[in-house]
């Protein structure tokens, strides 16, 4: 990938006042939470907008606005159906999930399956989201990261990583969750409004939209691609999406732990809601620009580079400053929430649980804020390491995590949907179900055995989420509850102890529902 050329003096200028701006925000929040205990969910005192914003800001990394404008160039908006099916996720992780969550007061989600299946699922728990926060949020993100802001500053990746290892960890150890999601929320603005703009400046060089619609190669804006097509056809996602969606919506610590600092249920739900509309946006200021780019420079030999040549031909001085503020953003977004969580489970799930259960709160933030550090460190030297690895590291990662939802998707489901199920079998389809679906992980992106063809990664990841809770179902009815799990209450009984939600959320869940469906109508 090219470099975007010599920056000017105003794109300088624009960097500096986005990273001044950024850190100035961070800082204001932690010294307002200076006096507060709870480092790790924000006193539980966010409000919808910075929760929602806070969600969509997690989720798009640097990685993923250049992989969206380059796969919009090669295959289309087949790919925005990873965006615009996510709102059903989200819808239950606010109406489903969440009440099961602040009924049960947890801070974590290996302390939602303490409660529910007992001390062993808690353990595996803890340390499988210890290791997916570590590689897949922190590392992953921060080399890539690295990788791509040593190009367009020309640093050496050390220097990349170091630069933004410091910024992002500057003002999750001051300020928690509280600094960590209003920083999100600035930067989540600004992408937007990055994106959209790039977007809008490049269709003013096409000729017409008539024009744009008839230059665009056939197929490209399909959502469904039959079941033959090779990358992406329409059974796999229809079956394989939902096993990642509930992994990664409902029930990774990174994303839900926004939901769980929210003030009540309520403002929890309305965040979701949001979240749900927000990702409406980015096929249509991430992607466009992809569709754009085939339109007015067709045939270009690295697709990877479609995002960097909208960036270097279209935008004027000062505009690209703000370009590489959004990319920076993006990453800072991912990986002070990556921190933040990371610091949450270990110190409360591993360090409280095991060593200090007396510990008091003072003693717990400072400990917090030291594994803060501790854990930015590990992740720069991940980073560093991956550099022997290449370019497609980051990418290999995403793809894997296909293979990391199936236990936990099955499990979380299982658990709060069906009462007979047991700690036996919670334990044992978390243990071999991870051990089975990392295995074949690795098989099918390494081609192993050389004579078997693998299926489509979405269909696998299908195959093992059925096995797994067909698994867990029949080890449930041949074994007996133990004394130390819990069942939980019906839904009905948990809304009525939090509160109802109100017919305002259902009436935005409704209107989204049918903006969504009204979507894939315009591009059938």
């Amino acid at each position: 990938m090219d470099s975007f050329g010599a920056l000017q003096s105003l794109d300088f200028a624009v960097i500096i006042i986005y990273l001044v701006t950024v850190v100035s925000i961070g800082m204001f929040v932690s010294y307002r939470q200076r006096g507060t205990d709870d480092l790790f969910l924000a006193g539980r005192s966010l409000g919808w907008g910075n929760v929602g914003l806070s969600i969509f800001g997690t989720n798009i990394g640097p990685s993923f606005l250049l992989a969206s404008c380059s796969a919009a160039y090669a295959t289309g908006m087949v790919t925005a159906s990873f965006e615009w099916l996510a709102w059903i996720f989200l819808f239950l992780l606010a109406m489903l999930f969440v009440p099961h969550y602040l009924n049960t007061k947890i801070s974590t989600m290996p302390q939602f399956m303490l409660r529910r299946f007992g001390g062993q699922v808690y353990e595996f728990m803890s340390w499988y989201a210890l290791f997916t926060t570590s590689i897949l949020w922190l590392g992953g993100t921060l080399y890539a990261g690295g990788v791509l802001l040593g190009q367009i500053l020309g640093w050496d990746l050390w220097v990349s990583v170091l630069f933004l290892t410091v910024i992002a960890t500057s003002f999750t150890v001051c300020g928690g969750l509280a600094a960590v999601v209003v920083t999100d929320a600035f930067q989540s603005v600004l992408m937007i409004v990055g994106a959209a703009t790039l977007t809008i400046i490049a269709f003013t060089h096409v000729e017409s939209f008539g024009d744009f619609f008839e230059k665009l190669p056939d197929g490209h804006l399909q959502l469904f691609r039959p079941k033959s097509d090779i990358n992406y056809p329409w059974p796999a996602i229809i079956l394989g999406y939902p096993v990642l969606g509930v992994w990664f919506w409902c029930t990774d610590q990174t994303i839900v732990q926004r939901v769980l600092g929210a003030k009540n249920m309520r403002q929890g739900q309305l965040g979701a809601v949001f979240a749900g509309f927000l990702k409406i946006l980015p096929p249509l200021i991430f992607m466009v620009p992809g569709l754009l780019c085939c339109v007015l420079h067709p045939g270009l030999e690295d697709t990877d580079s479609a995002f960097m040549v909208m960036v270097t031909n279209y935008l004027p001085k000062g505009m690209v400053g703000l370009i590489v503020a959004v990319l920076i953003a993006a990453l800072i977004s991912t990986l002070d929430s990556g921190l933040n969580s990371f610091s949450t489970v270990f110190t409360l799930d591993i360090y409280v649980k095991k060593f200090r259960p007396d510990a008091d709160s003072q003693h717990i933030k400072m400990l917090g804020r030291i594994v803060t550090v501790c854990v930015a460190v590990f992740a720069m030297l991940c980073a560093l390491s991956m550099k022997t690895v290449g370019k497609n590291m980051f990418d290999l990662m995403q793809g894997i995590i296909a293979f990391f939802a199936p236990p936990m998707s099955a499990v979380f489901l299982i658990g709060v949907l069906w009462k007979r199920a047991t700690a036996k079998a919670a334990l044992w389809s978390l243990v071999l179900g991870t051990t089975v679906s990392l295995s074949v992980g690795i098989c099918h992106f390494k081609d192993w055995p050389r004579n078997i063809v693998w299926d489509h990664y979405l269909y696998l990841s299908f195959y093992l989420f059925a096995g797994i809770c067909i698994f867990m179902v029949l080890v449930s009815l041949f074994t007996q509850k133990s004394e130390t799990e819990e069942d939980l209450p019906t839904l009905r009984d948990t809304y009525s102890s939090l509160g109802q939600s109100g017919s305002l959320i259902w009436v935005l869940w409704g209107v989204l529902a049918v903006i969504m469906f009204a979507i894939y109508f315009i591009f059938r």
